[in-house]
């Protein structure tokens, strides 16, 4: 027997599918599919929670940005570019010193992109009516057991 997933409530095996205590016989299934479910709560946070954190690591640059040319435009009036150059320079230092910094809401954003932005659902034709197996919003898990299944189910019928 192959073990092609397994965490603590699904487990896909060369002769069947176990999720949340129902076991499915592969001999059993003739096609899997999967499809977009409903949005839940968890999902538009989400989604809401990254276009926030996107906003805030894009307004510090733009307000830069806008400081500089500020100070660009000051200094040119007046013919002093020596301490415009000094606050640009201790500005440019302060922020190379910074972007280490950045690793953290980088990493969170990462994350949110993989978790994905909808909920899946699994489906398989089983005894030739169709059942959801599993529903959930975390695509990258999402994507190894459909996969997972999808193997177990082809190597089935190459037996068959």
């Amino acid at each position: 027997m192959a073990i092609y997933y397994q965490d603590d409530a699904v487990q896909v095996t060369s002769e069947s599918i176990r999720v949340g205590g129902h076991t499915i016989l592969l001999t059993d299934v003739t096609y899997v599919w999967h499809a977009r479910g409903r949005t839940t709560l968890a999902v538009r946070g989400r989604v809401i929670g990254r276009g926030v954190l996107v906003l805030l690591l894009s307004l510090p640059p733009l307000v830069a940005l806008v400081c500089v040319v500020s100070l660009a435009w000051s200094a040119q009036d007046r013919g002093n570019w020596t301490l415009a150059l000094i606050i640009l320079a201790a500005c440019a230092v302060g922020a190379l010193a910074l972007v280490p910094f950045l690793e953290v809401p980088l990493g969170w954003l990462d994350r949110s992109y993989e978790r994905g932005n909808r909920v899946n659902e699994l489906w398989v034709q089983h005894h030739g009516r169709e059942v959801m197996l599993l529903s959930m919003p975390d695509a990258l898990r999402f994507g190894q057991i459909y996969r997972a299944v999808q193997r177990a189910v082809e190597q089935q019928g190459d037996r068959g």
